[in-house]
């Protein structure tokens, strides 16, 4: 059984929060250089270079490339040889983001109540923390900086199986369609299809953790996510929603087993600041 500890825990999670918010990863950066250069707008090709520049400035001033440093959302690989010492799993995430947030001068958006909007009085927390049993004896943290505007606009909907592949693609459109430029693209769009309620949402966040380029390993899914993406971009919302031809850098699609009565599809929309980092122990 090997050990891993928590004050390590701790350390790691806080050095990803600040280079989720100050780094941009090379595959966002690539899909803007390359959207930039397809880009039939010259208005998009504008935005686009700033969000480029932006993106520069942001990790040589070790300064947050949006105001909104987002809800640190965790999907943690927990090798079955592992044994956590010195605390508890969930309790480590937490405190590597509050002194992550609190060392790098990142904004504080979690309120403690949805109702009565009272603010929470921890630094950023509690994260959104999802745990797969894995085998082996490594301790892999993948962490994202989701942002409030994007997540705003993503939308989950329990079809019919009769409304068919088509019915999918109609409501997948139609989210996109109706954000427009509230999600802040370009966009990374994450879908989940498949599974249950809670399960296809998860999958829709899960998918966006995958590098910008990487296609489903199912033939017949990343042909639709090939697929989709085209559509997307055929909207003409473009980069910040000034018009173009780049609303999307790329079309992400997660699936699962689902009960024969059921058709869940879950669409998680991710602004441009597309902010994941992993971290192994």
């Amino acid at each position: 059984m090997r050990k891993i500890y928590y004050k390590d825990i701790v350390e790691k999670v806080a050095k990803l929060c600040k280079e989720a918010n100050y780094e941009l990863g090379e595959d966002v950066l690539e899909a803007f250089r390359e959207a930039k250069s397809n880009e039939i707008s010259e208005t998009g090709k504008d935005v686009l270079n700033q969000l480029i520049l932006n993106a520069d400035i942001a990790k040589n001033e070790r300064v947050p490339m949006c105001q909104d440093t987002g809800v640190a959302v965790f999907i943690v690989e927990l090798g079955q040889e592992c044994q956590i010492i010195g605390g508890n799993l969930n309790d480590a995430l937490n405190e590597g983001v509050i002194k992550g947030y609190e060392e790098g001068f990142l904004r504080h958006s979690i309120v403690e109540h949805p109702i009565t909007r009272k603010k929470s009085i921890s630094y950023n927390t509690p994260s959104v923390i999802h745990v797969e049993i894995v085998p082996g004896d490594k301790l892999t943290i993948h962490m994202t900086a989701k942002g409030g505007g994007s997540e705003n606009m993503s939308t989950l909907k329990m079809l019919k199986p009769s409304d068919g592949l088509q019915g999918v693609k109609d409501f997948i459109l139609n989210t996109v369609r109706v954000a427009g430029p509230n999600a802040c693209p370009p966009l990374v769009v994450g879908i989940g299809i498949g599974g249950n309620f809670e399960k296809c949402a998860y999958l829709a966040k899960k998918s966006l953790f995958r590098p910008i380029g990487e296609r489903n390993k199912l033939e017949d899914i990343a042909n639709l996510e090939k697929e989709l993406m085209e559509d997307i971009n055929r909207l003409g919302i473009g980069p910040q929603g000034m018009g173009g031809n780049t609303t999307a850098l790329d079309v992400k699609i997660e699936i699962a087993p689902c009960h024969i009565a059921a058709l869940p599809v879950a669409i998680n929309l991710n602004c441009h600041a597309s902010r994941h980092k992993e971290g192994i122990l």
